[in-house]
């Protein structure tokens, strides 16, 4: 009788204990679910963080350009205080390609200002041949007082 009543304790113990211990179907859909929800979640804060650092980039890359081409027209205008007391020969010549200069930089504002955001795909393009015509352009305003052309 005490081996009976034993036994019937260590199993009645046993499946109290796999009952409490299991979860049901639908305890496990729900967690998974949250899981999922959470995962969902992280994944939007990550896109508008990407999205931030993206609109911070095109800031900063906008105000370094302006700061550039905003140099770019004090030095076309000490060229012309320069050249206005040059007594060269060749000075209609340093004139005709200051005034291509001047208006080079002026396209480039204009590009600048004109430029929309319109995803990563189109910022990298616009900024990559921005950043390529910026420093052709830099070349063009070292080599103008040099000769070279």
């Amino acid at each position: 009788m005490k081996k009976t009543i034993f036994t019937l304790a260590v199993t009645a113990f046993i499946a109290g204990t796999m009952l409490t211990g299991c979860q049901s179907q639908a305890d496990k859909i729900k967690d998974a679910q949250a899981k999922v929800q959470d995962a969902q979640n992280k994944v939007v804060e990550a896109k508008l963080d990407l999205d931030q650092a993206l609109k911070d980039s095109i800031q900063q890359f906008r105000k370094a350009s302006e700061d550039q081409i905003s140099a770019n027209e004090k030095s076309i205008a000490e060229f012309k205080v320069k050249l206005a007391k040059d007594k060269q020969a060749n000075r209609v010549q340093y004139e005709r390609r200051l005034a291509e200069l001047e208006q080079q930089n002026r396209e480039m504002r204009k590009r600048l200002e004109d430029f929309r955001e319109d995803g990563k795909e189109g910022w990298v393009s616009f900024r990559n041949k921005f950043n390529h015509d910026m420093e052709q352009m830099g070349k063009s305003f070292h080599d103008f007082w040099t000769g070279k052309r």
